[in-house]
Protein backbone atom coordinates (compact mmCIF):
# COMPACT_ATOMS: atom_id res chain seq x y z
CA UNK A 1 0.00 0.00 0.00
CA UNK A 2 1.43 3.61 -0.67
CA UNK A 3 2.36 6.11 1.64
CA UNK A 4 1.10 9.55 1.54
CA UNK A 5 3.10 12.15 2.52
CA UNK A 6 0.96 15.50 2.98
CA UNK A 7 3.05 18.58 1.96
CA UNK A 8 1.20 20.68 4.58
CA UNK A 9 1.59 19.11 7.99
CA UNK A 10 2.10 22.35 10.09
CA UNK A 11 0.70 25.67 10.56
CA UNK A 12 1.36 27.85 7.23
CA UNK A 13 1.53 26.91 3.64
CA UNK A 14 1.88 23.71 2.02
CA UNK A 15 5.66 22.47 1.77
CA UNK A 16 7.58 22.52 -1.78
CA UNK A 17 8.81 19.09 -2.99
CA UNK A 18 12.92 19.12 -3.76
CA UNK A 19 12.00 15.04 -5.13
CA UNK A 20 11.04 14.23 -8.64
CA UNK A 21 8.65 11.59 -9.67
CA UNK A 22 10.28 8.13 -10.46
CA UNK A 23 13.02 8.84 -7.99
CA UNK A 24 14.11 5.90 -5.64
CA UNK A 25 14.03 7.72 -2.15
CA UNK A 26 15.48 6.56 1.57
CA UNK A 27 13.89 6.65 4.83
CA UNK A 28 14.65 9.90 6.88
CA UNK A 29 15.94 11.44 2.99
CA UNK A 30 14.34 15.05 2.74
CA UNK A 31 11.65 15.37 0.33
CA UNK A 32 10.03 18.79 1.12
CA UNK A 33 11.10 22.10 2.46
CA UNK A 34 9.18 25.25 3.28
CA UNK A 35 8.63 28.24 1.10
CA UNK A 36 7.35 30.51 4.19
CA UNK A 37 6.14 29.54 7.16
CA UNK A 38 6.33 25.91 7.98
CA UNK A 39 8.84 22.75 8.22
CA UNK A 40 10.95 20.34 6.59
CA UNK A 41 9.47 17.22 5.98
CA UNK A 42 11.22 13.83 5.11
CA UNK A 43 10.02 10.25 3.70
CA UNK A 44 9.14 7.91 6.86
CA UNK A 45 9.82 5.05 4.11
CA UNK A 46 12.58 3.87 1.62
CA UNK A 47 10.70 3.29 -1.51
CA UNK A 48 10.26 5.03 -5.43
CA UNK A 49 7.79 8.48 -5.94
CA UNK A 50 5.12 7.14 -7.44
CA UNK A 51 3.14 10.30 -8.10
CA UNK A 52 3.35 14.19 -6.92
CA UNK A 53 0.39 15.79 -6.61
CA UNK A 54 -0.81 19.13 -5.31
CA UNK A 55 -1.19 18.18 -1.50
CA UNK A 56 1.06 15.12 -1.28
CA UNK A 57 3.83 12.89 -2.22
CA UNK A 58 3.02 9.14 -3.38
CA UNK A 59 5.92 6.86 -2.04
CA UNK A 60 5.71 3.10 -3.07
CA UNK A 61 7.74 1.52 -0.38
CA UNK A 62 10.08 -1.01 -0.99
CA UNK A 63 9.59 -5.21 -0.17
CA UNK A 64 11.49 -4.58 3.12
CA UNK A 65 11.48 -1.71 5.28
CA UNK A 66 14.54 -1.16 7.80
CA UNK A 67 14.11 0.73 11.28
CA UNK A 68 17.26 2.63 9.82
CA UNK A 69 17.20 6.12 8.37
CA UNK A 70 18.71 9.02 6.80
CA UNK A 71 20.33 11.01 9.93
CA UNK A 72 19.29 15.09 9.94
CA UNK A 73 23.11 16.96 9.62
CA UNK A 74 24.96 17.67 12.55
CA UNK A 75 24.31 21.03 14.21
CA UNK A 76 26.41 22.41 17.04
CA UNK A 77 22.79 25.04 17.39
CA UNK A 78 20.57 22.79 19.39
CA UNK A 79 17.48 25.55 17.57
CA UNK A 80 18.93 24.31 13.97
CA UNK A 81 18.68 20.51 15.12
CA UNK A 82 15.00 20.95 15.65
CA UNK A 83 14.58 22.76 12.52
CA UNK A 84 16.31 20.50 10.07
CA UNK A 85 14.18 17.65 12.06
CA UNK A 86 10.82 19.55 10.99
CA UNK A 87 9.65 19.13 14.49
CA UNK A 88 5.95 21.04 14.77
CA UNK A 89 3.69 20.79 17.54
CA UNK A 90 2.41 16.60 17.54
CA UNK A 91 -1.17 17.67 19.75
CA UNK A 92 -2.47 20.32 17.77
CA UNK A 93 -2.38 22.97 14.93
CA UNK A 94 0.91 21.98 14.32
CA UNK A 95 3.23 25.50 14.71
CA UNK A 96 7.07 24.86 13.80
CA UNK A 97 8.81 24.16 16.76
CA UNK A 98 12.02 25.90 15.94
CA UNK A 99 10.22 28.84 15.86
CA UNK A 100 8.22 28.50 19.08
CA UNK A 101 11.87 28.20 21.04
CA UNK A 102 13.65 30.72 19.17
CA UNK A 103 12.82 33.23 22.49
CA UNK A 104 14.64 34.19 25.88
CA UNK A 105 13.11 33.15 28.77
CA UNK A 106 15.81 33.46 31.23
CA UNK A 107 13.33 35.16 33.48
CA UNK A 108 10.35 32.42 32.35
CA UNK A 109 9.95 28.56 32.00
CA UNK A 110 9.02 25.96 29.42
CA UNK A 111 5.60 23.76 30.36
CA UNK A 112 5.20 20.26 29.06
CA UNK A 113 1.60 20.14 28.15
CA UNK A 114 1.04 16.42 29.21
CA UNK A 115 -2.71 16.64 29.78
CA UNK A 116 -3.76 14.63 26.87
CA UNK A 117 -6.98 16.82 26.95
CA UNK A 118 -9.22 14.58 24.18
CA UNK A 119 -10.76 12.13 26.51
CA UNK A 120 -10.43 9.39 23.78
CA UNK A 121 -7.01 9.50 23.24
CA UNK A 122 -4.24 7.50 25.32
CA UNK A 123 -1.06 7.46 23.61
CA UNK A 124 1.16 10.28 25.31
CA UNK A 125 0.18 9.33 28.74
CA UNK A 126 1.38 5.53 27.84
CA UNK A 127 4.71 7.04 26.44
CA UNK A 128 5.04 9.25 30.02
CA UNK A 129 4.29 5.59 32.02
CA UNK A 130 6.74 3.48 29.62
CA UNK A 131 9.89 6.23 28.68
CA UNK A 132 9.32 9.24 31.09
CA UNK A 133 13.06 10.34 30.46
CA UNK A 134 12.15 10.74 26.34
CA UNK A 135 9.72 13.73 27.22
CA UNK A 136 11.91 14.80 30.62
CA UNK A 137 15.42 15.11 28.68
CA UNK A 138 13.60 16.82 25.51
CA UNK A 139 12.46 19.25 28.86
CA UNK A 140 15.71 19.92 29.40
CA UNK A 141 16.78 20.63 25.91
CA UNK A 142 13.65 23.26 25.28
CA UNK A 143 15.02 24.66 28.20
CA UNK A 144 18.13 24.95 27.36
CA UNK A 145 17.38 26.56 24.03
CA UNK A 146 15.42 28.83 26.32
CA UNK A 147 17.46 29.45 28.64
CA UNK A 148 14.56 29.32 30.54
CA UNK A 149 15.74 28.61 34.40
CA UNK A 150 12.68 26.19 35.49
CA UNK A 151 9.54 23.83 33.65
CA UNK A 152 6.50 22.92 34.61
CA UNK A 153 4.49 19.01 33.93
CA UNK A 154 1.26 19.99 33.60
CA UNK A 155 -0.79 16.39 33.42
CA UNK A 156 -4.06 15.70 34.92
CA UNK A 157 -4.12 14.23 38.36
CA UNK A 158 -6.05 11.24 37.26
CA UNK A 159 -2.71 9.94 35.65
CA UNK A 160 -1.25 8.54 38.62
CA UNK A 161 0.79 6.01 37.39
CA UNK A 162 2.13 8.35 34.45
CA UNK A 163 3.28 10.96 37.21
CA UNK A 164 4.62 8.05 39.53
CA UNK A 165 7.05 7.09 36.39
CA UNK A 166 8.05 11.12 35.83
CA UNK A 167 8.72 11.82 39.78
CA UNK A 168 11.36 8.94 39.54
CA UNK A 169 13.83 10.80 37.42
CA UNK A 170 12.29 14.99 38.02
CA UNK A 171 15.39 17.51 38.93
CA UNK A 172 15.20 20.38 41.03
CA UNK A 173 13.89 22.96 38.36
CA UNK A 174 11.40 20.62 37.43
CA UNK A 175 7.88 20.48 39.01
CA UNK A 176 4.58 18.28 38.43
CA UNK A 177 1.45 20.55 38.35
CA UNK A 178 -2.08 18.29 38.55
CA UNK A 179 -5.04 19.59 36.50
CA UNK A 180 -8.56 18.66 36.89
CA UNK A 181 -10.24 16.55 34.21
CA UNK A 182 -12.17 18.29 32.31
CA UNK A 183 -11.94 19.83 28.98
CA UNK A 184 -10.11 21.73 27.39
CA UNK A 185 -7.86 21.53 29.64
CA UNK A 186 -4.86 20.92 27.72
CA UNK A 187 -5.22 24.62 25.87
CA UNK A 188 -2.39 26.62 26.51
CA UNK A 189 -4.10 29.53 27.58
CA UNK A 190 -6.03 27.08 30.42
CA UNK A 191 -2.64 25.53 31.53
CA UNK A 192 -1.45 29.34 32.28
CA UNK A 193 -4.20 30.12 34.28
CA UNK A 194 -4.08 26.90 36.34
CA UNK A 195 -0.26 27.07 36.82
CA UNK A 196 0.05 30.98 37.05
CA UNK A 197 -4.06 32.26 38.05
CA UNK A 198 -3.03 34.12 35.48
CA UNK A 199 -5.82 34.44 31.90
CA UNK A 200 -4.07 35.62 28.80
CA UNK A 201 -6.32 37.86 26.46
CA UNK A 202 -7.35 35.75 23.58
CA UNK A 203 -4.54 37.41 21.52
CA UNK A 204 -1.64 36.81 23.60
CA UNK A 205 0.55 34.11 23.39
CA UNK A 206 2.26 32.10 25.63
CA UNK A 207 5.71 34.34 25.55
CA UNK A 208 3.31 36.97 26.62
CA UNK A 209 3.48 35.10 30.06
CA UNK A 210 7.23 34.45 29.93
CA UNK A 211 6.81 30.85 28.91
CA UNK A 212 6.63 28.37 25.68
CA UNK A 213 3.56 25.23 25.99
CA UNK A 214 5.31 21.97 24.14
CA UNK A 215 3.55 18.79 23.89
CA UNK A 216 4.36 15.06 25.49
CA UNK A 217 5.23 14.06 21.89
CA UNK A 218 6.94 17.15 20.23
CA UNK A 219 9.24 16.79 23.43
CA UNK A 220 10.02 13.24 22.74
CA UNK A 221 10.76 14.44 19.53
CA UNK A 222 13.27 17.08 20.34
CA UNK A 223 15.30 14.55 22.55
CA UNK A 224 15.00 12.30 18.99
CA UNK A 225 16.28 15.11 16.84
CA UNK A 226 19.39 16.38 19.03
CA UNK A 227 20.17 12.76 20.21
CA UNK A 228 19.44 10.49 17.73
CA UNK A 229 19.57 13.22 14.81
CA UNK A 230 16.21 11.96 13.48
CA UNK A 231 13.87 13.42 12.04
CA UNK A 232 10.25 13.38 12.24
CA UNK A 233 9.48 10.79 10.13
CA UNK A 234 7.33 8.22 12.60
CA UNK A 235 4.06 8.99 14.69
CA UNK A 236 2.56 7.89 18.11
CA UNK A 237 -0.93 7.14 17.38
CA UNK A 238 -4.01 5.98 19.38
CA UNK A 239 -6.62 3.70 17.61
CA UNK A 240 -9.87 3.02 19.38
CA UNK A 241 -13.68 2.26 18.83
CA UNK A 242 -16.23 0.05 17.28
CA UNK A 243 -13.25 -2.41 16.34
CA UNK A 244 -13.00 -6.33 16.66
CA UNK A 245 -9.58 -5.99 18.59
CA UNK A 246 -12.04 -4.28 21.22
CA UNK A 247 -13.45 -0.95 22.66
CA UNK A 248 -9.67 -0.43 24.85
CA UNK A 249 -6.83 1.71 23.15
CA UNK A 250 -4.94 0.23 20.65
CA UNK A 251 -1.42 2.45 21.53
CA UNK A 252 1.07 2.27 17.98
CA UNK A 253 4.08 3.72 18.87
CA UNK A 254 6.35 5.18 15.92
CA UNK A 255 3.99 4.74 12.69
CA UNK A 256 5.54 5.91 9.71
CA UNK A 257 3.90 9.39 8.50
CA UNK A 258 1.44 8.86 5.47
CA UNK A 259 0.34 5.23 6.33
CA UNK A 260 -3.08 4.86 5.55
CA UNK A 261 -5.73 4.79 8.54
CA UNK A 262 -7.17 1.70 7.50
CA UNK A 263 -4.40 -0.14 7.80
CA UNK A 264 -3.44 0.59 11.21
CA UNK A 265 -7.59 0.18 11.85
CA UNK A 266 -6.99 -3.61 10.40
CA UNK A 267 -3.81 -3.83 11.92
CA UNK A 268 -5.94 -3.33 15.61
CA UNK A 269 -8.84 -6.21 14.39
CA UNK A 270 -10.72 -4.17 11.96
CA UNK A 271 -13.84 -2.69 12.01
CA UNK A 272 -16.74 -4.01 14.20
CA UNK A 273 -20.24 -4.08 12.29
CA UNK A 274 -21.48 -1.21 11.33
CA UNK A 275 -19.75 2.25 11.90
CA UNK A 276 -20.94 5.87 11.93
CA UNK A 277 -17.72 7.72 10.92
CA UNK A 278 -13.66 7.47 11.09
CA UNK A 279 -12.96 10.55 13.56
CA UNK A 280 -9.36 11.72 12.75
CA UNK A 281 -8.01 13.49 16.26
CA UNK A 282 -10.04 13.73 19.17
CA UNK A 283 -13.77 13.15 20.23
CA UNK A 284 -13.74 17.25 20.60
CA UNK A 285 -11.83 18.86 18.01
CA UNK A 286 -11.23 16.00 15.28
CA UNK A 287 -12.77 16.04 11.87
CA UNK A 288 -14.73 12.87 10.05
CA UNK A 289 -12.42 11.80 7.41
CA UNK A 290 -13.17 9.02 4.52
CA UNK A 291 -11.76 5.77 5.61
CA UNK A 292 -9.88 5.27 2.31
CA UNK A 293 -7.87 8.32 2.35
CA UNK A 294 -7.24 9.12 5.49
CA UNK A 295 -3.32 9.18 6.66
CA UNK A 296 -1.46 9.62 9.33
CA UNK A 297 0.57 13.01 9.80
CA UNK A 298 3.02 14.52 12.09
CA UNK A 299 -0.37 15.75 13.76
CA UNK A 300 -2.74 12.94 13.96
CA UNK A 301 -3.63 12.40 17.20
CA UNK A 302 -5.71 9.48 16.96
CA UNK A 303 -8.11 7.85 14.87
CA UNK A 304 -11.74 6.75 16.37
CA UNK A 305 -14.31 4.45 14.47
CA UNK A 306 -17.94 5.18 15.79
CA UNK A 307 -21.22 3.94 16.22
CA UNK A 308 -24.04 5.04 14.20
CA UNK A 309 -25.37 7.67 14.80
CA UNK A 310 -28.86 8.28 16.47
CA UNK A 311 -31.68 9.15 14.42
CA UNK A 312 -33.88 12.39 14.96
CA UNK A 313 -35.64 13.88 11.81
CA UNK A 314 -36.79 17.32 14.01
CA UNK A 315 -35.90 21.29 14.06
CA UNK A 316 -32.09 21.27 15.95
CA UNK A 317 -30.37 24.15 17.20
CA UNK A 318 -27.04 24.14 16.89
CA UNK A 319 -24.65 25.84 19.84
CA UNK A 320 -20.77 26.44 18.50
CA UNK A 321 -17.92 26.44 20.87
CA UNK A 322 -14.18 27.73 20.37
CA UNK A 323 -13.24 25.21 22.18
CA UNK A 324 -14.65 22.04 20.39
CA UNK A 325 -16.66 21.66 17.13
CA UNK A 326 -17.53 24.64 14.77
CA UNK A 327 -20.70 25.36 13.06
CA UNK A 328 -19.64 23.17 9.93
CA UNK A 329 -19.14 20.42 12.44
CA UNK A 330 -22.24 20.83 13.99
CA UNK A 331 -24.03 20.83 10.98
CA UNK A 332 -22.15 17.37 9.65
CA UNK A 333 -23.10 16.23 12.69
CA UNK A 334 -27.33 17.70 12.72
CA UNK A 335 -27.04 15.81 8.64
CA UNK A 336 -25.91 12.65 10.04
CA UNK A 337 -28.32 12.47 12.79
CA UNK A 338 -31.20 13.52 10.03
CA UNK A 339 -32.23 16.83 12.05
CA UNK A 340 -33.29 19.98 10.10
CA UNK A 341 -31.42 23.14 11.54
CA UNK A 342 -33.62 25.62 12.83
CA UNK A 343 -30.80 28.29 14.14
CA UNK A 344 -27.11 28.27 14.91
CA UNK A 345 -25.61 30.93 17.98
CA UNK A 346 -22.20 30.66 19.15
CA UNK A 347 -21.01 30.29 23.17
CA UNK A 348 -20.81 34.00 24.51
CA UNK A 349 -17.28 33.73 25.13
CA UNK A 350 -16.67 33.60 21.61
CA UNK A 351 -14.52 36.25 19.88
CA UNK A 352 -12.96 36.68 16.60
CA UNK A 353 -9.02 36.73 16.63
CA UNK A 354 -7.45 37.36 12.90
CA UNK A 355 -10.29 35.41 11.57
CA UNK A 356 -10.07 32.30 14.06
CA UNK A 357 -12.64 31.55 16.69
CA UNK A 358 -11.14 32.28 20.49
CA UNK A 359 -12.86 31.83 23.70
CA UNK A 360 -12.22 34.20 26.24
CA UNK A 361 -11.58 31.71 29.01
CA UNK A 362 -11.28 28.36 27.98
CA UNK A 363 -12.71 25.89 30.26
CA UNK A 364 -14.16 28.76 33.06
CA UNK A 365 -17.70 30.24 30.78
CA UNK A 366 -20.29 31.58 31.37
CA UNK A 367 -23.75 31.10 31.66
CA UNK A 368 -25.61 30.08 28.25
CA UNK A 369 -29.23 30.06 29.24
CA UNK A 370 -29.98 33.59 26.54
CA UNK A 371 -28.30 31.25 23.62
CA UNK A 372 -30.91 28.57 24.48
CA UNK A 373 -33.66 30.87 24.33
CA UNK A 374 -32.73 32.52 21.41
CA UNK A 375 -32.46 28.42 19.79
CA UNK A 376 -35.59 27.84 21.10
CA UNK A 377 -37.32 30.85 19.32
CA UNK A 378 -35.95 29.93 16.15
CA UNK A 379 -38.09 26.57 16.36
CA UNK A 380 -35.29 24.09 17.91
CA UNK A 381 -36.93 21.19 19.58
CA UNK A 382 -33.52 19.73 20.77
CA UNK A 383 -30.11 21.24 20.60
CA UNK A 384 -26.58 20.35 19.62
CA UNK A 385 -23.18 21.81 21.33
CA UNK A 386 -19.64 21.29 21.16
CA UNK A 387 -19.17 23.10 24.37
CA UNK A 388 -16.34 22.41 27.31
CA UNK A 389 -16.90 20.51 30.12
CA UNK A 390 -17.96 24.13 32.10
CA UNK A 391 -20.19 25.69 29.47
CA UNK A 392 -21.79 21.89 28.57
CA UNK A 393 -22.26 22.40 32.83
CA UNK A 394 -24.14 25.55 32.22
CA UNK A 395 -26.19 24.31 29.40
CA UNK A 396 -27.23 21.38 31.15
CA UNK A 397 -28.54 23.47 34.21
CA UNK A 398 -31.05 25.09 31.69
CA UNK A 399 -31.99 23.75 28.55
CA UNK A 400 -34.23 20.38 30.54
CA UNK A 401 -35.79 22.97 32.40
CA UNK A 402 -37.12 24.43 29.15
CA UNK A 403 -37.98 21.20 27.59
CA UNK A 404 -35.12 21.10 25.52
CA UNK A 405 -32.90 17.92 25.28
CA UNK A 406 -29.26 18.36 24.58
CA UNK A 407 -26.84 16.33 22.27
CA UNK A 408 -23.15 16.71 22.17
CA UNK A 409 -21.43 16.44 19.13
CA UNK A 410 -19.13 14.14 21.01
CA UNK A 411 -22.13 11.94 22.56
CA UNK A 412 -21.89 9.13 19.57
CA UNK A 413 -17.87 8.75 20.43
CA UNK A 414 -18.33 8.76 24.37
CA UNK A 415 -21.33 6.04 23.92
CA UNK A 416 -19.09 4.06 21.67
CA UNK A 417 -16.57 3.82 24.17
CA UNK A 418 -18.91 3.49 27.35
CA UNK A 419 -17.48 6.68 28.41
CA UNK A 420 -19.11 9.33 30.45
CA UNK A 421 -21.15 11.99 28.48
CA UNK A 422 -20.31 15.65 28.52
CA UNK A 423 -23.57 16.92 30.48
CA UNK A 424 -23.56 17.93 34.29
CA UNK A 425 -20.23 18.20 35.80
CA UNK A 426 -20.47 16.39 39.48
CA UNK A 427 -20.29 18.41 42.67
CA UNK A 428 -17.23 19.01 43.95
Amino acid sequence: MDISILLRQHVGGPCKPIVSEGEEVKRGQLIAVPEGLGANIHSSVSGKVKKIVEDRILIQPDGEQSPDYIKIDEHDNLLESIKAAGITGAGGAGFPTHIKLDADLKDGCVIANCVECETALHHNIRLLEEDPQLVIKGIQYAMEVTKAPRAYIAIKEKNTQAIDALEKHLLDNIGIKKLKDIYPMGEERAIIHAIFDQWLEPTQLPLEADCVVLNTETLANITMAIEDRKPVIDKDITIIGQLNGGKEPHILFQVPIGTPIKELIERCGGIHGEYGEIIIGGPYTGKAEDLDTAVVTKMSGGAIVTIPFPKYEGPVGLLACACAADEARLRDVAGKMGAQVTGVVECKNIVDVRGAKKCKTPGDCPGQAEKVIELKRSGAERIIISNCSDCSNTVMCCAPKMGIPVYHHTDHVFRTLDYTLTRRLPMD
